[in-house]
C-alpha cells in the first residue's frame, strides 16, 4: 500500500512517518490507509491458488493496514522485514522462540524488561534453554561468556528501569562472525533516536504500544530484522499464528504520524524535569542516560541522537508507608505499568528483586516516571508535593 513513488526509505524521517504507508490515489483520495476487515481471500483460479501469485492469500499473513504500518517501521528502523505482533512480550517471545532451542546458551541483559525475565525463566527454560543474565555495562566482555552453543544475545538500551546504557558496537565486535542473533529492545528511544541495526543489531523489538501509539489505547508490538534472520524469525512468527487486528494498527498508523513531534517534546520535557530534580537535595541520584552524571553518558551520546520520556530518580531509603503517603494524593502523575502517552506516569521500582548477574548499588527508594504533555510547572509542583509527603512521612 506505501505511495513509494514519491517516498522511499531515503528520505527524512519525518517524512516517512508523514507520508509512508498510504496511498491515497488508490483508496479514492483518502488520505488514511482504511481498515481492512478479513480472514478470506479469494483467488481468481484453480491456477493462481496452487500458484500463490496474490499479495494476500490469508487475513493472518496480512492486509493493507497492517502492511501500511510494517513498510514505515521497515524505512525507519533499516531493516529487511518487519512483522507485527499484538504486544511487546509477544514481539520479545516470539523472537526468542526462533533463535533459542533445546540445549542452546542464550544471554540476555540484566536490565531486560521484567516479563522478559519471566518468558526466560519459565517457557524458555522449560524447553531446555539455558538462559543466562550478564551485567549490561559488560561491553567486550561478553566475550567470556559466549560458549560454542550460545545462540542469542539480547540487549535492552537503555534499561527500561535503571538506564543503563549498553556498548552495542562493542557486543556485536565481541561475537564476531559467530551465528549469534543480537536482538535488541529499542522500545525507549524508538529508530527516531537508536539505529541498533547500524550499530550491530540484527533484530530489533519493540513494545509498539508504548511511543509508536503514543495515545495509551492499544497493545502493539514490532519485529525488525536483517535479511539474514528474517527466515528463521518469519517461519516460527507463522508457526505460532501470531497476528494483530487491522483496527490496532491503523490506531498504530495513526499515532506513527505524529511521532517526530511528540518524541522531540516527551524529550525536552523529560530532560527538563530531571534537570531540576538534579538540584533538590532530597533527590540521591537521577537515571537519565542524557545527564552528564550519568555513568554511560559517552556511550550514549556516540550512539543517540536523542533521548525518550522515561527515567528514573532516587529518594532516601524510607519505609513503604512514605511511598504510600507520596503517591496516594498525586493531582496529575498517575500509577500504571505501561508508558509513552500523553500523561505523565510514576511507579516505585523494587529493583533488588529483579536482578541476578549485578547488584543494584543505589541506596534509597527508586521510583521511575514518564513524562507526559501536561503544563512543566503543573507537573513540577505535584512532583515537588509528593516528594515533601515522602520526607514528611521518613521523618528526614
Amino acid at each position: 500500500m506505501s505511495n513509494k513513488k514519491h517516498v522511499d526509505a531515503k528520505m527524512s524521517a519525518q517524512t516517512i512517518l508523514t507520508h509512508l504507508g498510504r496511498s491515497p490515489d488508490q483508496q479514492d483520495g483518502f488520505v488514511n490507509t482504511p481498515v481492512v476487515r478479513g480472514s478470506t481471500v479469494l483467488f481468481d483460479n484453480f491456477e493462481q491458488l496452487m500458484s500463490g501469485d496474490r499479495q494476500y492469500k490469508y487475513g493472518r499473513h496480512g492486509n493493507p493496514t497492517n502492511d501500511a504500518v510494517s513498510d514505515v517501521i521497515t524505512a525507519l528502523e533499516g531493516a529487511h522485514t518487519t512483522m507485527l505482533a499484538p504486544s511487546g512480550l509477544s514481539a520479545i517471545s516470539t523472537t526468542l522462540t526462533a533463535v533459542a532451542h533445546a540445549h542452546d546458551h542464550i544471554l540476555i541483559s540484566d536490565s531486560a524488561y521484567e516479563p522478559t525475565r519471566q518468558f526466560c525463566d519459565s517457557v524458555l527454560k522449560a524447553n531446555q534453554v539455558e538462559v543466562e543474565y550478564y551485567d549490561p555495562r559488560i561491553g567486550s566482555g561478553i566475550d567470556a561468556l559466549i560458549r560454542e552453543n550460545t545462540t542469542a544475545i539480547l540487549t535492552e538500551s537503555p534499561g527500561s528501569l535503571t538506564f543503563e546504557v549498553q556498548d552495542l558496537p562493542a557486543i556485536a565486535a565481541a561475537r564476531g562472525n559467530r551465528d549469534i542473533a543480537i536482538i535488541t529492545d529499542n522500545s525507549w528511544a524508538t529508530p527516531l533516536y537508536y539505529k541498533p541495526l547500524e550499530l550491530g543489531a540484527d533484530i530489533v523489538v519493540h513494545a509498539g504500544t508504548k511511543m509508536f501509539v503514543g495515545h495509551s489505547d492499544v497493545l502493539f508490538g514490532t519485529i525488525s530484522t536483517n535479511e539474514k534472520w528474517t527466515a528463521p524469525v518469519l517461519d516460527t512468527y507463522r508457526a505460532l499464528g501470531v497476528c494483530v487486528s487491522p483496527e490496532d494498527s491503523f490506531l498504530v498508523a495513526r499515532g506513527l504520524r505524529t511521532l517526530a513531534l511528540r518524541m522531540k517534546e516527551h524529550q525536552q520535557r523529560a530532560l527538563e524535569l530531571a534537570k531540576w530534580l538534579e538540584t533538590l537535595p532530597v533527590v540521591d541520584k537521577v537515571f537519565h542516560p542524557a545527564l552528564e552524571q550519568h555513568p554511560d553518558h559517552e556511550i550514549f551520546k556516540r550512539d543517540f541522537t536523542g533521548s525518550g520520556s522515561l527515567f528514573g530518580f532516587t529518594l532516601k531509603d524510607a519505609p513503604q508507608s512514605a511511598i504510600s503517603a507520596m503517591l496516594n494524593d498525586l493531582k496529575l502523575f498517575g500509577m500504571g505499568y505501561s508508558w509513552g502517552g500523553f500523561e505523565s506516569l510514576i511507579l516505585p521500582v523494587f529493583i533488588k528483586q529483579q536482578r541476578s548477574a549485578t547488584k543494584w548499588a543505589a541506596e534509597g527508594n527508586l521510583f521511575r516516571v514518564h513524562i507526559g504533555l501536561e503544563d512543566m510547572d503543573d507537573l513540577k509542583a505535584d512532583l515537588e508535593a509528593a516528594i515533601s509527603r515522602y520526607n514528611e512521612a521518613a521523618g528526614h
